[in-house]
């Protein structure tokens, strides 16, 4: 399987659509449904894909409930495996390289006029120094034909950044874009610790997909996921220049800051390459952050109660807000619940805990557990004086916010009859 699965039974647009404000309009006007460009004016032949990665086309894909999806993402991050490396011969990605490096000519979109201008935001990187190989996600603004300006925050890449730059040395790396679905989601899983994501995508395609992740390698030394739709050779450079504003997570803007310059040296795609132009804010961009801190939350909460779902919702932007889902066992485990959640997602400010027969995802059915469950005046914790996440605008100037945790469930032992929904 590959990204392309992704795109099964997505809206396929023939009109000609610009990457300035053309995907964003378009999708917008069909309530950002699944839909692939295959008529960019800007570039040649080439075919981009919006809103095709979200949790319901993922649990489709891989023919699993939601919280066994969240279940083998936490078993891939205990369980990280090493990928199988192929001659260049059998990797897709190496169909077609540019004769000359031209990022302008990719279907690159300037999604929201409010950003800088063109950006990759569904772009992964890969790199390596000192023997340790990091991938994660990181915004991309296109500067200019073979230079990109990406914010990085403060986690592991920028950490290898500073230690190269500190030692004036430049770092090798691979830009991806449109891989398998297991390492897109590897990529946006982040640790306390150095470990490899492309060992923990090797072991969710093991687990999902039944065979080997199957990497090449890149004239650069960098080895990259050889079914991609596009592999670029780059480098990250000395040089810094001004990077944003952008419409992030949260659908706010992001300010400007000077970051690192990345160079590019190689470019190669798959044949009627698909370019993935998430877009901010959106589906996709959600599912990326919020997925894989389901598995950290709901590990936390079955260490106090048996936890079946975690839903990091839509209006808190994949990252501020969850529903999670329990089966309490004796009085006080919503309580103990939304503590544990809580401390399992840290930039977490809001979680709502419900029964098991309520779905987490269906906003309707959450709020009608508050409303038939759920008592304000002791069913509800607030803290003061929490850590914020740096994603909340709402947060105070010393970096601190209040959290709320809802307890909806049900004490055990009530007769639940009265409280059953027909709807």
């Amino acid at each position: 399987m590959a990204f392309r699965d992704l795109l099964v039974g997505a809206v396929e647009v023939d009109d000609p659509i610009s990457v300035n404000h053309g995907m964003l309009n378009h999708s917008e006007l069909i309530n950002h449904k699944a839909v692939v460009f295959n008529n960019i004016p800007e570039s040649d032949g080439l075919r981009s894909a919006v809103n095709v990665l979200a949790r319901d086309r993922l649990c489709e894909i891989f023919n699993i409930s939601p919280g066994e999806l969240i279940d083998v993402l936490a078993w891939a991050m205990a369980n990280p495996s090493e990928p199988q490396l192929v001659d260049s011969n059998n990797a897709p990605v190496l169909e077609n390289t540019q004769e000359c490096v031209d990022l302008t000519k990719l279907p690159i979109p300037w999604h929201y006029p409010e950003d800088r201008g063109r950006y990759q935001s569904a772009s992964v990187i890969i790199a390596e120094y000192q023997g340790v190989r990091n991938m994660s996600f990181h915004r991309q603004f296109l500067r200019d034909e073979n230079h990109c300006v990406s914010r990085f925050v403060p986690r592991h890449l920028r950490t290898m950044t500073d230690k190269a730059r500190a030692n004036g040395e430049e770092i090798d790396i691979a830009v991806i874009n449109g891989p398998d679905a297991t390492v897109l989601l590897a990529a946006a899983m982040s640790f306390t610790h150095d470990l490899d994501e492309l060992t923990v995508a090797a072991a969710l395609h093991e687990k999902l997909h039944g065979k080997p992740l199957e990497l090449v390698t890149l004239s650069n030394g960098i080895e990259v996921p050889a079914d991609s739709e596009y592999a670029m050779e780059a480098k990250i450079t000395l040089a810094d220049d001004d990077e944003g504003p952008y419409v992030d997570i949260t659908g706010t803007v992001d300010d400007v800051r000077q970051e690192p310059v990345i160079q590019y040296d190689a470019v190669h795609h798959r044949n009627q390459a698909v370019f993935h132009a998430l877009i901010p804010a959106e589906v996709e961009h959600r599912t990326l952050m919020g997925l894989p801190r389901a598995p950290t939350i709901k590990a936390a909460v079955n260490e106090v109660v048996p936890c079946s779902d975690v839903y990091m919702t839509d209006g808190g932007s994949g990252w501020l807000s969850a529903v999670v889902a329990i089966e309490p066992k004796k009085d006080g485990d919503g309580m103990k619940a939304i503590k544990a959640a809580l401390h399992g997602h840290g930039s977490m400010k809001q979680v709502t805990v419900v029964d098991t027969d309520i779905d987490c995802s269906n906003p309707v059915r959450v709020e009608w557990a508050l409303m038939t469950r759920w008592q304000p005046d002791k069913d509800t914790l607030i803290l003061s004086n929490q850590k914020g996440s740096s994603l909340d605008p709402s947060r105070g100037e010393d970096g601190l916010t209040s959290k709320i945790g809802i307890d909806a469930t049900l004490p055990p032992g009530i007769d639940r009859k009265p409280y059953q929904s027909v709807l």
